[in-house]
């Protein structure tokens, strides 16, 4: 029998079929005249959307719901494409571009030639940053280096906690970047771009693998001051750019409260907060009814995970519960206190709890001039609480399925600039340990004064680095996409090779 319903989607034919049978003497033609498409739509959003509130406030609500779980946000890689090593990324970020002459990168012949003219041969047509049409001098490494651990990695003695866990970290020194200003190149590192715009790789992981917590942000970004000068970093280093905002980094203060304003107001209790979710909910899917947005559905969930903060927060912030020797082993005077110490102990409290991709800024490696003073200082405050990261994960089980990334967003040159360096692209270290990536090696090299890296299978350009670190989450970096304004866009654009002579 002709129904008459070819025009409705399968949702209004199902209905017909159950109010048929509710009521044998439903005359439909009356029923369909009675209503256009916008009251349609509008009714059926209604009850799909109190449903949904209802499935999330409380699963037991409908028999048939899914368990809570099923409410995060799961990835759109349902099926891994690779064996899955990192469940999850700390990034520790030293914003300012450290010197990898003096950390990871020892250059003899660069000491010999301290203070005479630096080869011409090395530096003409290069794009250089301040230096650009100076007379250009080798500076020499200032400090020491010496062999580390069973592997006998080569690392700067300004680093000795590092250097004690030599055997557990993959050097890389063949890294190599395109942008050579801070901000462009921040953003380079952390989106494969300098357009603004494009997602960061933890909103490219949030977006692929979704999300392993429901009371915490999946992304979540801290900061500590340098005590020899604080590089600025932009918001849009965590921004989401063309992904739905649900997926963009959460920056938690790293002194006082983590969140502005996770606690209720003098005199609102939890059950009339709740109250406030549950109306601010409602309107949103009143606007939802007519604006097919995405972002409105970002706003309901991140409004729930708000709400859900309030009591997850200030339990992961209480250090109360960490013995005394986990803090002294990260160097922590007093728990809280904004340093890059505190901020690596949060990162893990973060990782344990479920968080998938976790940056921690140091801002304090633009030594352009009194280098010799500044970077030891730089270097103290990050090698204690950096190795003691590393320990902590390995200590506890997680450093095998957790990705830990070490570097700046570019290195600095082996020409002096006064009495310290410049902005430098060409060559530049960092290092990697956990999640599949082998310990006690070291990767790439560059020439013997430091200047750029060597051409061959072991050099790391910043698509490679992103490539590498997606196929330890089990992704395939070219099948990792997102359209938008017509294009299908990925981390790597058009580039990116795994570096797979690292990696287990």
């Amino acid at each position: 029998m002709d129904t008459g319903l070819s025009c409705y989607p399968e949702p209004a034919r199902n209905d017909y079929e159950v109010l048929m049978r509710m009521n044998p003497n439903f005359d439909f033609e009356k029923f369909k005249s009675s209503i256009n498409r916008r009251t349609f739509l509008g009714r059926a959003a209604y009850g799909l959307g109190g449903m949904a509130l209802a499935t999330l406030l409380n699963p037991r609500l409908i028999g048939a719901a899914q368990p809570a779980a099923d409410a995060k946000w799961r990835g759109i890689v349902s099926t891994p494409h690779h064996p899955v090593r990192a469940r999850r990324i700390i990034h520790l970020c030293m914003a300012g571009g450290p010197s990898h002459m003096e950390s990871f990168d020892f250059k003899p012949k660069l000491k010999e030639l301290d203070g005479k003219p630096f080869p011409e041969s090395f530096t003409k047509g290069q794009q250089l940053a301040q230096l650009q049409g100076a007379v250009l001098k080798a500076r020499g490494p200032f400090c020491e280096f010496k062999k580390w651990g069973k592997s006998g990695q080569e690392i700067s003695t300004l680093f000795p906690n590092i250097g004690g866990i030599a055997d557990d970290i993959c050097i890389v020194r063949s890294m190599h970047t395109e942008q050579i200003n801070h901000d462009p190149a921040h953003a380079f590192m952390n989106s494969g771009s300098i357009i603004k715009g494009r997602p960061s790789m933890g909103s490219w992981m949030l977006y692929g693998l979704g999300a392993e917590t429901d009371n915490l942000p999946g992304f979540v970004v801290l900061a500590s001051r340098g005590k020899s000068g604080v590089q600025p970093v932009s918001a849009r280093q965590w921004s989401s750019g063309f992904l739905p905002s649900k997926f963009q980094g959460i920056l938690f203060q790293s002194k006082g409260e983590a969140v502005h304003y996770v606690g209720n107001p003098d005199g609102v209790c939890q059950s009339t907060q709740r109250q406030v979710v549950e109306e601010i909910n409602r309107l949103n899917g009143i606007l939802a009814e007519d604006h097919v947005d995405p972002e409105i559905q970002t706003r309901i969930s991140q409004y729930e995970l708000a709400f859900k903060m309030q009591s997850s927060v200030p339990e992961l912030t209480d250090f109360a519960t960490e013995p005394q020797h986990v803090l002294d082993m990260y160097g922590i005077k007093e728990p809280g206190d904004g340093t890059f110490a505190s901020n690596c102990l949060m990162a893990r409290r973060l990782a344990e709890r479920g968080v998938r991709f976790i940056q921690v800024y140091h801002r304090a490696w633009d030594h352009h001039g009194n280098i010799e003073n500044d970077m030891p200082i730089s270097a103290k405050d990050v090698d204690q609480a950096s190795a003691a990261l590393i320990t902590d994960l390995k200590q506890r089980g997680m450093l095998e399925d957790t990705l830990v990334l070490w570097g700046g967003e570019f290195g600095r040159t082996p020409m002096g600039q006064g009495s310290g360096r410049d902005h430098h692209i060409n060559a530049f270290s960092v290092w990697m340990a956990g999640g599949g990536v082998k310990g006690g090696l070291t990767w790439g090299s560059t020439d013997e004064l430091g200047y750029r890296f060597v051409d061959d299978d072991q050099k790391m350009h910043v698509h490679d680095l992103h490539a590498t670190m997606l196929h330890q989450c089990g992704i395939d970096h070219k099948r990792l996409t997102f359209r938008s304004q017509g294009r299908d866009f990925r981390l790597t654009d058009v580039a990116g090779e795994v570096a797979r002579g690292i990696v287990t």
